[in-house]
C-alpha cells in the first residue's frame, strides 16, 4: 500500500511538472497556428505514457539507483576493505583502488547503456556515410566518461578543488579543438551532453554523494557534487582524440598505398 501511494504521488508530481509544457503546446497549436491537433487520441495516449514512464523512472531512482550508488560507495570505502583511514593526516588515495575500479567500470557500462548516445551514434554513422562507426564512437565516449568519473572520485578522496580540473580540462579541449578534424568537433561537443542522461547521472550522483559521506573530512555538499561535470567534459576529449587518431590512421594508410 505504501509503495502504491508513493508511486501515485510521484506520477502525480510528474503530471504537475509536465502540465505547463502540455498547456503551452496546445495553446500554441490552437491560438497561433490555428489548426486542430492532428491525431489527438494518439497524442493523448503518448502524453499519458510519457508521464507514467517519467514517474516510474523517478520512483526507480529513489527506490533503487540512489540507494545502490550510496551503498556501493559506503562498502568500497569501508575501513575493513581499504585499511585504517588517517582522519587527522592526509588522505591516502592509494587505499581506494577498489573505488577507482568501480568508478571506471560503472562509468563505462552506464555510458554504453545510454539510449541517447546510441541514437546520436546511429545518426552520426548515417550522416557520415559510415566514416563514424557506431561502436567506435560509443566506446570512445564510454572511455572518456569512465576516466572522468575515476578522476572525479580521486578529487573527492584527495579533497583538491574542483575548478583546477575543470579549467585544465577545458584548456586541453580548446587545444584539441584546434587540432582535431573539423567534422568531429561538433559531434564531440554533443557527445559530452548526451552522456549526462537518464542512466549515467543518477548512479554517478549517488556515487559522489555516497563517497563524500563516507570519507572523513569530506562534505557531501562541497565534495559530493561535481562528478557529472567530469562525465560531461572528458567525453569531449575522448571523441576529439578519436577523430585525431582516425585522421592519423587514414593518413598512414594513404601513405602506405602511395608508397606501394
Amino acid at each position: 500500500m505504501d509503495f502504491a501511494l508513493t508511486a501515485a504521488r510521484t506520477i502525480g508530481g510528474t503530471l504537475f511538472n509536465v502540465l505547463p509544457v502540455i498547456v503551452f503546446l496546445i495553446a500554441f497549436q490552437l491560438l497561433v497556428i490555428r489548426r486542430p491537433l492532428p491525431n489527438w487520441r494518439r497524442i493523448a495516449s503518448g502524453v499519458a505514457f510519457v508521464i507514467t514512464g517519467l514517474g516510474l523512472f523517478l520512483l526507480g531512482l529513489e527506490q533503487a539507483l540512489f540507494p545502490v550508488g550510496r551503498l556501493m560507495a559506503r562498502q568500497l570505502s569501508d575501513p575493513n576493505l581499504i585499511g585504517t583511514l588517517a582522519v587527522d593526516g592526509p588522505m591516502q588515495w592509494q587505499q581506494f583502488m577498489w573505488v577507482y575500479a568501480f568508478a571506471f567500470l560503472i562509468g563505462f557500462s552506464t555510458t554504453i547503456a545510454e539510449p541517447s548516445l546510441l541514437a546520436v551514434a546511429i545518426k552520426a554513422n548515417e550522416v557520415s556515410g559510415g566514416s563514424v562507426h557506431v561502436w567506435g564512437l560509443r566506446v570512445a565516449v564510454a572511455l572518456g566518461v569512465a576516466f572522468g568519473i575515476t578522476l572525479g572520485c580521486y578529487r573527492i578522496i584527495s579533497g583538491t578543488p574542483l575548478h583546477y580540473y575543470i579549467i585544465a580540462g577545458y584548456v586541453l579541449v580548446v587545444a584539441q579543438t584546434a587540432l582535431a578534424p573539423r567534422l568531429i568537433v561538433p559531434l564531440a561537443y554533443d557527445s559530452g551532453g548526451v552522456t549526462t542522461s537518464m542512466v549515467t547521472v543518477p548512479l554517478v550522483t549517488a556515487l559522489g554523494l555516497g563517497l563524500a559521506e563516507n570519507i572523513p573530512g569530506r562534505s557531501p555538499l562541497l565534495d559530493g557534487f561535481g562528478l557529472v561535470a567530469f562525465a560531461s567534459l572528458f567525453p569531449i576529449m575522448a571523441v576529439l582524440a578519436y577523430g585525431q587518431l582516425a585522421e592519423l590512421r587514414a593518413a598512414a594508410s594513404k601513405r602506405g598505398l602511395d608508397s606501394g
